[in-house]
């Protein structure tokens, strides 16, 4: 009897979180990565915004994303524990013309540390975007940046351009990749999905609320 397409492949479900200050680009990168479009205007996002990412990651494995925009204001900070249950992964980002929002990635990073663990303890695997690398007022140095993802415990950085689509398949690719290998780490059961040199995409998008960015 021949299984179904569901039955004859993996399909991992991963939840990921999107932090950083207001207008730094969280909402454009989500918009740019699921749908691939990008948006001038600008409107907070209030409480969260939720978008789904399928990715066909290897002839075996599917891995859906559950991609979770949290808002950047101060005052939905309380709430990010109810929003950050069961993520298994993290997009931390900030934008390298305002300083302020680079120093919060620092605050951002300690409450998901907090709130967000894995089975075992440990932090979940978070990756440090530093977004608008297309804009000549840059006030944030790449040595600057370095030192802070190898004392705060980020797995890597890069830099990015939502509004050039600079890097943003890529990041996501390197946040997936280490989220995957730390699941099997996990659950040796769990079979590990061989990565290709860049996975096929496909996307479909369901959106609560509105924002830009």
């Amino acid at each position: 009897m021949m299984l179904s397409d569901r039955e004859a492949m993996n399909e991992h479900l991963l939840k990921i979180l999107i932090v950083g200050d207001g207008t730094v680009g969280k909402t454009s990168f989500v918009s740019r990565y699921v749908n691939g479009l990008f948006s001038k205007s600008y409107k907070a996002t209030v409480g969260v915004d939720y978008a789904v990412k399928l990715l066909h990651w290897s002839d075996k494995d599917k891995v859906r994303l559950q991609l979770w925009d949290i808002a950047g204001q101060e005052r939905f900070i309380s709430m990010t524990r109810i929003y950050y249950k069961g993520a298994m992964g993290c997009v931390v980002m900030f934008d390298v013309t305002n300083s302020s929002s680079f120093l919060n990635c620092r605050h951002w990073k300690r409450d998901l540390d907090n709130k967000a663990m894995l089975p075992n303890g440990d932090s979940i695997p978070c990756i440090l975007l530093a977004n608008k690398c297309d804009l000549p007022q840059r006030v944030v140095s790449a040595d600057s940046i370095d030192k802070f993802c190898q004392a705060n415990g980020f797995i890597t950085w890069m830099e990015i351009s939502v509004k050039e689509n600079k890097n943003i398949g890529e990041a996501m690719r390197r946040l997936v990749q280490n989220i995957l290998s730390v699941q099997s780490s996990l659950d040796p059961l769990q079979p590990e999905p061989q990565d290709s040199v860049y996975p096929q995409l496909d996307s479909e998008c369901t959106s609560r609320g509105e924002g830009c960015c």
